[in-house]
C-alpha cells in the first residue's frame, strides 16, 4: 500500500474538517491569503471550514491550540503577515510563531486522532512582496497552504497512529 498522496488537482477534502486561524495584523494581506485558502477547501470539498480571528501571528498559535483540543478538525491552517521592520521585533516574532506552530503540530493538539496543522504565515522583506504572494490572481499563499494541509491530512490517515 502506497502512502503517497494524490497530485494536488485531484486532492479531495471530502468528509474533512478544518479550522482556520487568522491574524488580524496587516489586515489586507490576510484577507486575501483567507479568501485563497476558503476557496481552496471550496474546491476541494471540505465538509466545514470554521474561521477564528486573533489580533496579531503571536496570538495564533495559543489560539490553534485551543481550537485543536476543542477537536472535531482534521487540520488548522495558520493565516498572518509579518513584514520587516527596522528592530528585532519582526525576527523574534518570526521565531516564535514558527516554533509555536511547529509544536502544535508536533503535538496534535492532544487530539485524539491525527492534526493537520499548515503554516501560511508570509514573513517578508517588504509589503510589495507580501502583497505578490497574496494575489489571487497568482500563487496566492493561502490557497497553496491550504492545499498542504489537505494532502497533510491525507498523509496522516495514511500512516495511522504508528
Amino acid at each position: 500500500m502506497s502512502t503517497a498522496t494524490p497530485p494536488d488537482r485531484e486532492l479531495s477534502a471530502q468528509q474533512m474538517r478544518f479550522a482556520i486561524v487568522a491574524a488580524r495584523w496587516n489586515g489586507a494581506i490576510v484577507e486575501r491569503l483567507l479568501e485563497g485558502a476558503e476557496k481552496a477547501f471550496t474546491l476541494r470539498k471540505a465538509q466545514s471550514v470554521q474561521v477564528y480571528r486573533c489580533s496579531g501571528a503571536f496570538e495564533m498559535a495559543p489560539l490553534a491550540a485551543r481550537v485543536a483540543r476543542k477537536g472535531g478538525i482534521d487540520g488548522i491552517l495558520a493565516l498572518g503577515c509579518l513584514v520587516r521592520g527596522g528592530t528585532d521585533h519582526y525576527r523574534l516574532l518570526c521565531d516564535e510563531v514558527t516554533r509555536a506552530l511547529g509544536a502544535l503540530a508536533m503535538e496534535g493538539g492532544t487530539n485524539p486522532k491525527p492534526l493537520a496543522v499548515a503554516f501560511g504565515v508570509l514573513t517578508r522583506e517588504t509589503l510589495q512582496q507580501a502583497e505578490e504572494r497574496a494575489d489571487p490572481r497568482g500563487a496566492n499563499k493561502g490557497g497553496e497552504a491550504a492545499l498542504a494541509c489537505i494532502e497533510q491530512v491525507h498523509v496522516l490517515r495514511a500512516v495511522g497512529d504508528g
